[in-house]
């Protein structure tokens, strides 16, 4: 994937715009220039072209790309060029650089795990800067992609904790579970409500790192690791690819995972409700009353609805520390992606400094995530005639009645935002195949770096 000592074998990659490209194109051989006259390269974006040298190995690769979208520039080009060292050519700057580099990084992921290795040898790229970064980034956002794609019955709570137990002995992390009808005792009665159906007891999971006088950040991720609908059953399409109903789970390990990788001077703390919403004798009901740690009683509305239900412990747990910020992950909402396609992560805030931090983020880090209002008087929709609340109300305004629940878990004065994301791609794009995708993490990660790594 990545090479970081330069051989004579290394072969440049020039990087080129349609505005540029008979420039440097001028500079080249008079071979080299009929080569790509006569392979018709004008240097548009995703355009490529293999220059060959005397004895036939490729001499130098012309790449075209867009300067307003780097992070995927030179992202189809692992699964093109044959073996071999390349090293970018650009006028570009470090920054570009390093963006460009992890676009190459995760135009290299496969989910092969399940398949027979041809153990082809891929292309590899020269990086002199930055690199623990580009490793990081590139690491986590596949950490995130296999845990999504990996099939239910190769991950469910006992699996997610087992990934965190790597991750908490890899960093020096302390990992606290507790799991079954233990979470009765300690008052997670909405996470057991859930979970309980399953032969896979569910469980909450809390992994803490870093020194305690750095900044409290709590990351809550969502960890319904097959979602059926419980009794309110989905379709056996709008069941098909329920393996990632835990995305946001596998969003806050990747999170986590820069966070530890790159060693921000955060105090780190990551919880994830981790439950199999399944089918038996033993399921939640429509029209359950549930309790929750907070105390408020939920009625259940729609079993199928249980990603909050599992949060809204979670979170009011997570108040109890008092944190600098608290973000969520979530597939919360099919109305989220009514709203702004399966491409664009939503996500909805307390505190509007904190909304306003996100979007100069998001800005900077060139992720786009946009922001809903946390619009109130749509709590309304929520208003039961047996219970503090119910779980979903009508067929409007989902999205925003679904994070309106879960802000009444979060105290006002904790600054809070929750991301409602897709977590999976629909389409192929270079960088981005079918499948289990990570959505607004680096925005969040520039969130972090510029708001407390400066905080001592």
């Amino acid at each position: 994937m990545f090479i970081y000592e330069k051989s004579e074998q290394t072969t440049p990659i020039r990087l080129v715009t349609e505005n540029n490209v008979a420039e440097v194109s001028a500079s080249l051989s008079e071979f080299a220039r009929n080569w790509l006259s006569t392979n018709q390269f004008r240097g548009r974006a995703g355009e490529f072209c293999i220059i060959p040298g005397a004895d036939g190995s490729p001499e130098r690769v012309m790449a075209g790309f867009d300067r307003h979208d780097m992070l995927w520039a030179v992202a189809d080009l692992p699964s093109q060029l044959p073996a071999g060292e390349y090293v970018l050519e650009a006028n570009l700057t470090e920054d570009d650089l390093v963006e460009v580099s992890i676009g190459w990084g995760l135009g290299q992921y496969r989910f092969d795990q399940f398949r027979q290795h041809n153990n082809a040898e891929a292309p590899a790229l020269y990086v002199a800067f930055d690199q623990v970064r580009i490793h990081s980034i590139v690491d986590s956002i596949a950490l995130v992609r296999n845990l999504i794609n990996t099939p239910a019955n190769h991950m469910m709570p006992q699996d997610l904790e087992l990934v965190m137990k790597h991750m908490a002995d890899r960093y020096g992390a302390d990992l606290n579970v507790v799991k079954g009808a233990d979470l009765l005792t300690e008052n997670f009665p909405a996470i057991h409500a859930v979970g309980r159906a399953s032969a896979h007891a569910p469980r909450l999971l809390e992994l803490n790192w870093g020194d305690e006088d750095d900044p409290l950040v709590t990351l809550v991720g969502k960890g319904v690791c097959f979602d059926t609908g419980g009794l309110d059953m989905k379709s056996s399409a709008g069941m098909r690819i329920m393996k990632k109903d835990m995305g946001g789970a596998a969003h806050v390990l990747g999170l986590a995972n820069m966070v530890m990788q790159m060693d921000l001077p955060i105090s780190l703390q990551v919880l994830i409700p981790a439950v199999d919403n399944a089918i038996s004798g033993d399921s939640y009901r429509p029209g359950d009353v549930l309790n929750t740690r907070l105390g408020k009683t939920v009625e259940v509305d729609n079993t199928d609805a249980e990603g909050r239900l599992v949060l809204c412990d979670a979170l009011a747990y997570a108040g109890e520390f008092d944190p600098d910020v608290i973000l969520d992950f979530a597939t919360l909402t099919g109305a989220a992606r009514v709203a702004l396609g399966t491409e664009v992560p939503v996500f909805f805030c307390n505190n509007r400094s904190l909304m306003q931090k996100l979007q100069v983020a998001s800005t900077t880090s060139n992720e786009l995530v946009w922001n809903l209002p946390l619009h109130k008087p749509y709590f309304e929709k929520l208003k039961s005639n047996v219970a503090d609340m119910m779980n979903s109300g009508d067929a409007y305004g989902g999205a925003i009645t679904a994070a309106l629940f879960l802000d009444q878990f979060v105290s006002e004065d904790i600054p809070w935002a929750h991301f409602d994301v897709m977590a999976w791609n629909l389409r192929s794009r270079p960088g981005r195949p079918i499948g289990g995708e990570a959505m607004g993490l680096l925005a969040v990660l520039e969130y972090l770096e510029e708001n407390f790594t400066d905080s001592e």
